[in-house]
């Protein structure tokens, strides 16, 4: 008897704000989404720092100017914890290596959860609040979701925990 494995789950995202697109030929394959977390861009070289989460076009202009400053940065796509959590600690490892502890995972939404993939040297930036009502770009900048606050804040991680 022949299993055919489960088909990927899909779905239909809607947002009412302009979200980019990523170029699938310059960063990681979509097949990694199956996994639950994957490498999306990465450095040359070891990372010195580890930018996690589901605000990836955020994360990859802030490592595209790391890379520009000296600081090896690499971005993890992590949309399921669930499905990341059922994959081999060694494939875990690779995606967040346990001698990388300068992480920031980037969440705009609650923070609550990404302490156990940045660690305790690592930074959550999130809301600690609910129901914030603004423009758009007022919320963006006064939660801290620009480049300049990731870059800032992984350049002193890079430095104190690189």
């Amino acid at each position: 008897m022949t299993i055919e494995p489960a088909a990927p789950p899909g779905c239909l995202i809607l947002s009412p704000q302009a979200l980019a697109t990523v170029d699938r030929s310059r960063y990681g394959p979509f097949a990694g989404l199956r996994r639950g977390a994957y490498v999306l861009a990465d450095c040359e070289s070891h990372p010195d720092v580890i930018l996690i989460g589901i605000e990836v076009a955020l994360a990859l202009e802030a490592s595209e100017r790391l890379t520009r400053d000296g600081v090896a940065a690499r971005v993890v796509s992590m949309p399921s914890w669930e499905l990341f959590e059922d994959q081999p600690k060694s494939y875990r490892d690779t995606v967040l290596p346990p001698t990388v502890t300068a992480r920031i995972s980037i969440e705009e939404a609650s923070t609550l959860g990404w302490d156990r993939y940045v660690g305790s040297d690592g930074v959550t930036l999130g809301k600690e609040t609910f129901g914030a009502s603004a423009p758009l770009q007022a919320l963006v900048e006064r939660f801290g979701f620009t480049v300049d606050q990731v870059v800032e804040t992984a350049q002193r991680l890079a430095e104190t925990h690189g």
